[in-house]
């Protein structure tokens, strides 16, 4: 099973994300099946979904933490580098981006990371920016979505 988050950059004033989002993964993982969570590392909401991955990472170890990239700038490969000093993700992956101009490749990122997946959950708010549109995308590609705004 493959997993990826959709969510802004702030968390405004959501409460208890953290829980929120470990539930919701301890309800859809089996535990005896490989699961790979796909995490874009940018913002609060990413932040609290990786950490609540490696948590459930820790107690099933048929998990992975795949942070996809979506640049191999020098100064990213930086940020990168750190990223995984701290041991925060298993590996990196950098999707098939090298032709798409810079100022597009999060939000092709965030489409193949959506294509690849077989659940997403999100945390989306408002009808504007990048969250907003990767959405619309996953639910123009039909995909299985847990939504966690609508639970507040």
């Amino acid at each position: 099973m493959v997993v990826t988050f959709i969510g802004h950059r702030s968390l405004y004033d959501a409460v208890g994300m953290l829980e929120k989002i470990k539930n919701v993964l301890d309800e859809i993982i089996k535990k005896d099946e490989k699961t790979v969570f796909l995490l874009g590392g940018y913002g609060e909401f990413d932040a609290e979904c990786a950490k609540a991955c490696r948590q459930i990472a820790k107690e099933n170890a048929s998990c992975e933490l795949v942070l996809v990239t979506p640049y191999m700038t020098e100064s990213h490969l930086k940020k990168v580098k750190e990223m995984m000093t701290s041991k925060i993700y298993d590996t990196v992956l950098y999707p098939p981006l090298e032709q798409v101009p810079l100022r597009f490749a999060i939000s092709k990122r965030n489409e193949w990371m959506i294509e690849e997946s077989d659940v997403i959950i999100t945390f989306v708010r408002h009808s504007y920016g990048g969250a907003y549109k990767s959405l619309l995308y996953a639910q123009r590609k039909k995909k299985k979505m847990i939504h966690l705004a609508q639970e507040e």
